[in-house]
């Protein structure tokens, strides 16, 4: 049976990005724990980068829907001693079922992994974008609101590959809004953020990026990420005193609103990008978001390896 790839948020249908978001809901809800989609399936684990969240989601994840594993650290594979990538991916595809792989690289690579249909290829993090996190954060969403449409988010902080992965999601459901606060020179990638503008102008939401901590507006979640993005160094050795006006403190949550809920992809620095008055407080969902990443990381496996819409699931 063919395999689905998710290298990208932009790889889904409409209708599967959907069907992923409500299925980790339902994982997140407690329900499906007897579901095994991955019974016998073999799922390998690619990790060049540090991982805690991701990583462990989709290795527990397989687990649970019974696979198995095989995992492959930064030096294991041949590539090391000149073996290209299409060659590792061909080869590995006679073995594997699906393969989770971070790279912290360009996409371009995960897209030779995925140059064949007998595994699937799921993008653990690349330096472009972050699909799987996105994903899980429209399922925190999803929980904690019931609903993605309608919502409005802050986000605040560079424009790294959580940031393009979240525009995309949240762009292609009505009546959302992002509201992007990127430090001067670390704003969004412009083609991610021209690929959100369309998906925004074609589902009737909206898309809009500011250099400032001005006028900040009313919104139901403010996000943000580190400043020290997984696997980057900046350029700039001045880059902090850019970065200082967009901590998330208390003010800035009280500007967005009562009963706005604050989010982080975690790892957290407290006192640099948030407060620990945030981060520890109640208005605070991030160990839960960080907790949805292993209900979401089913939902992903599940939708890999079933060559149905994910929107079918469970019925």
């Amino acid at each position: 049976m063919p395999r689905n790839h998710l290298i990208s948020i932009d790889d889904l249908t409409d209708e599967d990005l959907r069907g992923i978001v409500r299925r980790g809901a339902e994982y997140a809800a407690g329900g499906c724990e007897a579901a095994r989609p991955l019974q016998d399936a073999v799922v390998g684990v690619l990790f060049r980068k540090t991982s805690t969240r991701t990583r462990t989601a989709f290795s527990a994840g397989a687990l649970r829907l019974g696979g198995r594993l095989i995992t492959y650290g930064p030096g294991d594979l041949q590539e090391n001693t000149g073996e290209c990538t299409e060659d590792t991916g061909a080869v590995l595809s006679r073995m594997l079922d699906v393969l989770v792989a971070r790279t912290a690289g360009c996409e371009e690579e995960l897209r030779a992994y995925a140059d064949q249909q007998r595994m699937a290829v799921v993008n653990a993090m690349s330096a472009a974008e972050h699909p799987t996190q996105a994903l899980t954060d429209l399922t925190t969403l999803f929980g904690r609101f019931g609903r993605i449409e309608g919502l409005r988010v802050l986000y605040v902080g560079e424009g790294n590959n959580t940031a393009s992965a979240l525009a995309l999601a949240l762009s292609r459901f009505p009546g959302t809004e992002l509201h992007l606060r990127t430090p001067p020179g670390y704003g969004l990638d412009r083609d991610y953020l021209d690929r959100a503008l369309r998906h925004a102008k074609e589902a009737g939401s909206y898309v809009a990026e500011r250099h400032d901590m001005d006028e900040l507006p009313e919104v139901d979640v403010v996000y943000t990420t580190r400043w020290q993005t997984t696997g980057t160094v900046k350029p700039d050795p001045d880059w902090r005193r850019l970065f200082a006006p967009f901590q998330v403190d208390a003010a800035v949550l009280e500007q967005a609103g009562p009963g706005a809920v604050f989010m982080h992809d975690l790892p957290a620095h407290r006192g640099e990008e948030v407060t620990a008055e945030v981060l520890d407080g109640p208005a605070s969902i991030a160990f839960q978001q960080a907790e949805n990443k292993y209900h979401s990381a089913r939902a992903v496996l599940e939708w890999c390896l079933t060559g149905t819409p994910a929107d079918s699931l469970g019925r």
